[in-house]
Formats: C-alpha cells, sequence, structure tokens
C-alpha cells in the first residue's frame, strides 16, 4: 500500500472517490422521498376537504339500484362508531390522496432512475410509467360501473316485506364496511390490471418468454381465481368478474411478450446483418 504526497492512501483515494457518488445518491433519494410524501400529504388533505362529495359519488352505484328495488330515495347508511364516519372520511383521504398525487410520485421515481438507464431504456420505460396509472384507472372504473351494481343487486336482494307474520329484512349497511368493500375492490381490479405492465417488463428484461406463459396457462388460472377468491365477496359473481378480466390481460401480456421477442429478434438481425 504506498502513500501520496498528501499522506493518504491509495486506497483510501478509492474510497472516498466510490462513497461520494454513493452519498449523493442517498441525498437524492431522500429529497424524492421528501417530495412523494409531501405530495401525497397534500393530496390527502385536498380530498379530504371533499370527502363527503367523493364518498357520496361512490355511492352512486348503491343508491341507484336502491331505488330501482324499492322505488323510493329513503335508502340509508348507518354508523355505529361516535368516530366511524370521520376515520371514514379520513381513509377516503388518504385512498383518494393516492390516485392524486400518483403522477408526481411516479414522475419522483423515474426521475430518480432514469440517471442511471440508456437513452433507449429510458424512451423504453416510459410507456409503462404512462400505462399504469392508465390501467387502475380503467380497473377502478370497472369496479364503479359493473361490480358495484352487481354486488349491490345482489345484496339488496335479501330484503323482505314483512307483514302477515313474516319478519321484515332490511339492510343496514355501515358506512365503513361500505367503503372498505369499494377499496377492496379498487384496489383488486387495479392492481390486477396492472398484469400486462409488469409482464412486458419482465419480457422486456429478458426474465420471462412467451413460451413460459403459454405453458402456464392453466397454472396462471388457478393463481387469479385463488386471487378473486380472496380479494372479492364471496358470491361466484363477483369471482368471475374479476377472474375473466383478469385472464383476457393474461392473453393480453403473451403477445405484449411475443411483440417485444419479435423485436429483440429484428434487432439482433439487423445487428448481424451489419456487422
Amino acid at each position: 500500500m504506498s502513500d501520496n504526497s498528501s499522506g493518504t492512501t491509495v486506497d483510501d483515494d478509492e474510497v472516498e472517490g466510490s462513497s461520494a457518488p454513493l452519498l449523493e445518491h442517498l441525498t437524492e433519494l431522500r429529497a424524492r422521498l421528501i417530495w412523494g410524501i409531501a405530495s401525497l400529504l397534500v393530496a390527502a388533505i385536498v380530498c379530504f376537504l371533499f370527502a363527503q362529495p367523493i364518498y357520496n359519488f361512490l355511492l352512486r352505484p348503491l343508491v341507484h339500484v336502491a331505488e330501482v328495488s324499492r322505488g323510493d330515495t329513503d335508502f340509508n347508511l348507518i354508523y355505529t362508531g361516535p368516530m366511524e364516519v370521520f376515520f371514514a372520511q379520513l381513509k377516503l383521504s388518504l385512498f383518494a390522496g393516492v390516485f392524486l398525487a400518483f403522477p408526481f410520485i411516479a414522475w419522483q421515481i423515474y426521475a430518480f432512475v432514469a440517471p442511471g438507464l440508456y437513452k433507449n431504456e429510458r424512451g423504453a420505460f416510459l410507456p409503462f410509467l404512462v400505462a399504469a396509472p392508465m390501467l387502475f384507472v380503467i380497473g377502478g372504473t370497472f369496479v364503479y360501473l359493473v361490480m358495484l351494481p352487481l354486488i349491490a343487486n345482489f345484496s339488496l336482494s335479501f330484503e323482505q316485506a314483512g307483514g302477515n307474520g313474516i319478519a321484515e329484512i332490511e339492510s343496514q349497511i355501515r358506512v365503513s364496511e361500505y367503503l372498505s368493500l369499494v377499496m377492496a375492490l379498487m384496489l383488486a381490479f387495479g392492481l390486477s390490471f396492472q398484469l400486462p405492465v409488469i409482464v412486458s417488463l419482465l419480457g422486456k428484461a429478458d426474465l420471462i418468454s412467451s413460451g413460459t406463459l403459454k405453458t402456464g396457462r392453466k397454472y396462471a388460472l388457478v393463481g387469479i381465481l385463488a386471487f378473486a377468491a380472496f380479494f372479492t365477496p364471496p358470491d361466484i359473481i363477483s369471482q368471475i368478474m374479476l377472474a375473466v378480466p383478469v385472464m383476457i390481460l393474461y392473453e393480453i401480456s403473451i403477445w405484449c411478450v411475443v411483440l417485444i421477442e419479435r423485436a429483440r429478434l429484428r434487432e439482433e438481425e439487423e445487428r448481424d446483418a451489419a456487422e
């Protein structure tokens, strides 16, 4: 180990030179995390100011089904705890805040990762960054327009009118329980609709092939059915309504990987021809 004129060793210089970029990356990561958390807090506060209109918007499918089935507008929700509505609005604000702040958070992630990518890799990553929130919104919209009315019809179908020795059965849905159901369904469908993005990224990184996906169809079907049974209410209709779109997305994912493999093969052929 040799000493230089300043009295420090060569190995010490190498350690200091390698630690400086690491400290810079950690500092940048901390700044990105702070900006991401700050944006989430601001978005959650904004959503809390509009928590009641947002909750009423999520209630529309249930209220509409109740109006059609009952023929009146007297459908009510209940709460059994003194702070239940407040905590439900707080949870809803954070949930909606994630949606509102996601574009900024995603950009912070991309801005941190992009300097370490080649130009063509950055160009390939951007479409997935745009597709992920779009697919999540599509999944949430599917829940709102299709799943919630179906579940509302199913749950309210157990009501019965009383009289003549028959007890009246009326739904008493809690505020927090309905919100938990909506959030669970939107998360389940939003994450499920990310399947083409995840599989395409794996195919882009050459970690999975279209042949593997094709031969694994039956295992994927079992996994999708188990996922649907876990995240949806315990009725076969809801499970099928989740499993069928996800299976279609699985087939779309196969074709995405096929297109990626064809593009990679074309690039290799052009490279070989140029050599």
